[in-house]
């Protein structure tokens, strides 16, 4: 049997997937419907050369897990606000927006950078099939809001305002999930 005359595979299709991105306890996160496009994580393994006479061995060394973009649709509705969303999350990790001119702005204590972690919940990028079940759930660990672009608006254009997002994480894992919806058992 060939690959295209095998009916049980199904190969997995760029439009079919769910960006989840909660918030932390007061916010309410960003709407999965809103999300336009989201890369899938990836990681870089570093190498270190070991020379011995004339030869040289290669080794791997760390794992760096690379940040990931999102494009978010922004909308007018205060429920679904994906700029006003965003900027409570970034209250939420602990920036302090100056209100006066004598407000010291920024930060503020160290003790704060676990709220930095909390502030978006548990993103998942989730792949879904034909049947709108999910296939494959991506949870990426520990992530934040790196960079934040509101997009732009424009009197030559009639396309949506969008809202960039690139997310660092520590690390991800991935659940693949078997077609009675559940995650397999380690082996």
């Amino acid at each position: 049997m060939t690959f295209w005359q095998d009916p049980s595979l199904e190969p997995k299709r760029q439009y079919k997937f769910i960006l989840s991105i909660p918030g932390g306890s007061s916010t309410q996160g960003l709407r999965e419907f809103l999300v336009k496009k989201v890369g899938k994580p990836g990681w870089t393994l570093s190498e270190t050369e070991h020379k011995f006479l004339n030869h040289s061995f290669w080794y791997p060394g760390r794992t760096t897990w690379e940040a990931i973009e999102a494009t978010i649709v922004d909308t007018i509705d205060p429920t679904a606000n994906a700029t006003q969303e965003i900027m409570h999350m970034l209250e939420e990790s602990g920036y302090e927006l100056p209100t006066t001119p004598q407000t010291t702005v920024g930060w503020g204590t160290a003790s704060k950078a676990k709220a930095v972690r909390n502030a978006l919940g548990q993103v998942k990028i989730k792949t879904i099939d034909a049947g709108g079940q999910i296939v494959e759930e991506w949870v990426l660990n520990n992530a934040w809001i790196q960079k934040a672009a509101f997009g732009e608006v424009s009197y030559d254009s009639e396309e949506l305002v969008e809202v960039s997002l690139t997310m660092r994480f520590d690390n991800a894992f991935i659940n693949v999930i078997n077609g009675d919806g559940k995650i397999p058992a380690a082996s």
